[in-house]
């Protein structure tokens, strides 16, 4: 059944122009707004507790266009499936990879922290085509192993690399030790699985935990931990600023880079702050 959903509705549809998906994906919008509010509950908690600011009104529009935008990246990450390299990178281009890319020159990876905010998928298709470094996606696994591995084959056609918490660190000692430059993807905002080993700190008004798997990486092989946040300049378009948080992380006490990293975060969601992932369950984890 994934096969038939994958190669006879998805990927059919996937080839059709980007602007078309939008229209597609539309109804997708107004049906998960009005009629069955998808995660209604967990979305309106999640903005009033981080912006208790914000009215009853404000956070009924912040919702409207969290859906609006969830529809949108719907129809990007449908279009992801067959995009060219070429469309790839009008769409979606790093401002500055000079930043990372003045450590391949100098023999180094670098940890590139992120989050899912904004569309993240298509820096997951992209990576090795934003930087001289091969670029070493790190992910969670899908209940669904053959939606998995399908969905992995489109991720890495143009060179990047998918890895998951049962091998990355094998995957990471192989580069390392043979002198490989890589760029280590990392999106570090999901719910830790553990809280008792994660790292704790204030995000957005809440005692927050935050798996310390980047930082613990960056300190291993001393390596330069960078940060990025994707900009939406309009709809199918995306900017890529990167931002380092450290050169030496050993240089630094244990949690500094995880603190940097959460200031960032969160300073990027207050700027944009419908396009992050506000249905997850984010907070589930009591870390008081």
């Amino acid at each position: 059944m994934t096969y038939f959903l994958f190669y006879f509705i998805l990927y059919p549809l996937s080839i059709l122009p980007l602007a078309l998906l939008y229209i597609i994906c539309f109804p997708f919008y107004l049906i998960m707004a009005f009629i069955i509010r998808y995660r209604k509950r967990i979305v309106d908690d999640n903005f009033s507790k981080s912006f208790p600011e914000w009215s009853k009104w404000q956070i009924w529009k912040a919702r409207q266009r969290y859906y609006l935008h969830f529809g949108q990246l719907a129809a990007e990450m449908l279009k992801m499936l067959t995009m060219s390299r070429k469309n790839v990178l009008r769409r979606y281009r790093c401002s500055n990879p000079e930043v990372v890319n003045k450590y391949f020159d100098q023999g180094k990876s670098v940890v590139l922290m992120s989050s899912h905010h904004n569309n993240w998928e298509w820096m997951v298709l992209s990576v090795d085509m934003q930087f001289k470094h091969h670029g070493i996606g790190v992910g969670a696994h899908n209940t669904n192993k053959v939606f998995e591995k399908l969905i992995n084959r489109a991720r890495t056609r143009y060179g990047d690399q998918v890895v998951f918490h049962d091998n990355v660190r094998d995957v990471m000692a192989y580069h390392e030790e043979n002198h490989i430059p890589a760029v280590y993807m990392i999106l570090c905002d999901q719910s830790p699985g553990c809280v008792a080993h994660s790292y704790i700190t204030e995000f957005f008004h809440r005692k927050t935990g935050f798996i310390r798997g980047a930082e613990g990486f960056a300190r291993k092989y001393d390596l330069p931990v960078l940060y990025y946040e994707v900009v939406k300049e309009r709809i199918g378009k995306y900017r890529l600023d990167v931002h380092e948080i450290c050169e030496h992380p050993n240089e630094l006490p244990e949690g500094a880079i995880m603190q940097k990293y959460v200031e960032l975060l969160e300073q990027t969601i207050k700027n944009h702050p419908y396009y992050w992932l506000w249905s997850h369950r984010r907070w589930k984890h009591k870390c008081d």
